[in-house]
């Protein structure tokens, strides 16, 4: 006599389903979670900056040696400097039919949703290092546009050295000389790494625990975050090459960092229900994101340009 079959027995008992969703689709990004974000009234945040400084010079005293020459009696310029926010926007439609018949388990909007303000975030990521509103004026600028020329230490596919890292951090000179943060992609991290290995220590250099628990390298007592939306290239001979950053962020004084902007109405990602599709069963739920990035102080922020991490140049 048979015995009962698996597909037999399957009609009678579903298997258990998890909820939620595991990602699989991920990019890391420690820094992310530590950039402030500065809320603006209106669609642009204006300021000044310092680009030469009023003229001054020595003078004798009395015996017609007082002459104040024209050097002392040239003004102060400045650069004024406009960053917009840009709009970041996602629409979650789900059908009806399916919504509400098939979200026991899980919630089919909500899962939609969900998934809109990740792929939000990661566009924000993304423009952070690569946006360049000169290509697409619906974007805006990031590091690699807003980094000036003089701010850049040129590696010219040379390898990663303590030497290359020590000339980035000099650098920066915003707050002083302090340094709030290094960032790379991971294999510009392994290489740093290498790099320990090779004084005859393990390979693990110091390592800085954030204020949320992660641990993270360090290089002279600086936080060295992970960043894999830094982009990586084919460098010369089988050498791949990368970008470092090294910069400061923001105090809330607008003067001496970087942060990200986004709209005090409206702040970060905001989701609003839109309805019922006119033309189709659908239903609507739209996520924006007014935001964008301002580096208030050119030498709050540095590039160590076109290093080599792995293979030979």
């Amino acid at each position: 006599m048979a015995s009962l079959t698996l597909t037999e027995a399957a009609k009678i008992q579903q298997n258990p389903l998890i909820q939620g969703v595991i990602e699989s689709i991920v990019t890391v990004n420690q820094f992310y979670n530590y950039l402030p974000f500065d809320q603006i009234v209106g669609n642009a945040l204006l300021y000044t900056r310092e680009n030469a400084i009023g003229g001054v010079a020595p003078v004798g005293i009395g015996g017609g040696s007082n002459v104040i020459p024209a050097g002392a009696k040239s003004p102060a310029t400045f650069t004024p400097v406009t960053t917009p926010l840009k709009a970041l926007i996602g629409d979650a439609l789900v059908d009806h039919f399916i919504e509400t018949t098939m979200g026991i388990q899980n919630s089919q909007r909500g899962v939609q949703v969900a998934s809109k303000a990740k792929g939000l975030g990661r566009e924000y990521q993304r423009q952070f290092v690569l946006g360049n509103s000169a290509t697409d004026p619906l974007e805006f600028d990031g590091l690699a546009v807003l980094t000036p020329t003089a701010q850049k230490v040129l590696a010219a596919n040379g390898l990663l050295t303590f030497d290359l890292l020590d000339e980035l951090i000099s650098k920066v000179k915003a707050k002083d000389g302090q340094v709030d943060f290094l960032m790379a992609p991971d294999s510009a991290l392994r290489k740093y790494r290498s790099l320990l290995r090779a004084l005859g220590g393990a390979g693990i250099g110091e390592v800085k625990t954030m204020p949320d628990g992660t641990q993270v390298d360090m290089y002279r007592g600086i936080p060295f975050f992970r960043n894999d939306w830094v982009p990586e290239a084919a460098g010369t001979g089988t050498s791949t090459i990368t970008d470092i950053y090294a910069g400061t962020v923001d105090d809330g004084s607008r003067k001496v960092g970087l942060a990200g902007l986004t709209s005090q109405v409206q702040s970060g990602i905001f989701v609003s229900f839109v309805g019922e599709a006119e033309n189709s069963n659908d239903t609507i739920t739209r996520l924006r994101f007014y935001s964008s990035l301002a580096v208030f102080s050119e030498l709050g922020i540095a590039k160590l340009d076109s290093v080599a991490v792995a293979g030979t140049p």
